[in-house]
């Protein structure tokens, strides 16, 4: 497909999991990439292998995010980390981090990148959020929170940007076979002395219908279709991609 040919996308968190497969599926369909992340080999590999850009940023240095004007049709704000503990346990530095990294970021980034889009009557903005911006779980004060308010920002966004061409919609997964978690699976057949796969079935996703995790792939080819322009009247949704987790 080459329906995304003359366009700008940027990937945060670009260098691995999602952001790759995303980076990846906006390459394949023309478009020319950024692939933005602090880990700047991992990046500079995926963007070579794409025939893209590699962007090194801390995107927690919000002072700097603060001054940018992009020039990107697309915006794929995907970087997050994850962190479990009890809330009266969770440090209150990483609480704010990960607001930071998975709110704020988003809000300067998509702040950073309207005028351009504006300015031509078109803008694509994808924000990779979770089951958990819609559902809680125990243990994950930062992230159910962060994912909450990335929502939020992604549906201001849509009722501002509508009357310019703009659309911005959430793409919402379930477990996903990223690095971070299979460290999580084989942290949890560790700790609890049972096969990865009964972590899979009977921890992470027991409320799923579906009992495998998501391909980071999948997410990727959701996203592309969001970006482009069959999916213009597509916006201020968030698409559920979690096994029918939700449905319950």
């Amino acid at each position: 497909m080459s329906d995304l040919m003359g366009r700008k996308a940027l990937v945060t968190g670009g260098a691995s999991g999602i952001g790759a497969a995303c980076a990846r599926e906006l390459a394949a369909r023309g478009a020319e990439v950024t692939v933005a992340d602090l880990d700047g080999v991992a990046a500079k590999a995926v963007a070579h292998e794409i025939d893209g850009h590699a962007w090194i940023i801390d995107l927690l240095e919000v002072d700097t995010l603060a001054e940018l004007r992009l020039e990107t049709d697309i915006l794929i704000n995907n970087a997050g980390v994850q962190s479990v503990s009890p809330i009266e346990e969770f440090a209150p530095h990483r609480f704010r981090m990960m607001q930071t990294l998975m709110v704020e970021a988003p809000f300067l980034l998509t702040r950073a990148a309207l005028p351009h889009m504006y300015a031509q009557g078109f803008g694509r903005i994808v924000n990779i959020s979770s089951v958990h911006g819609i559902r809680a779980s125990q243990f994950k004060v930062a992230y159910v929170t962060a994912k909450h308010g990335l929502e939020g920002l992604s549906k201001v966004t849509a009722l501002e940007g509508g009357p310019h061409g703009v659309t911005s919609n959430c793409v919402s997964p379930g477990y996903v076979r990223t690095p971070l978690v299979d460290k999580q699976i084989a942290e949890q057949a560790a700790a609890h002395g049972i096969p990865e796969q009964e972590v899979l079935e009977k921890v992470l996703l027991t409320e799923s219908a579906i009992k495998r995790l998501i391909e980071p792939e999948e997410v990727a080819a959701l996203v592309g279709w969001l970006v482009s322009d069959t999916a213009g009247m597509i916006t201020g949704s968030s698409y559920l991609m979690d096994g029918g987790w939700s449905a319950r």
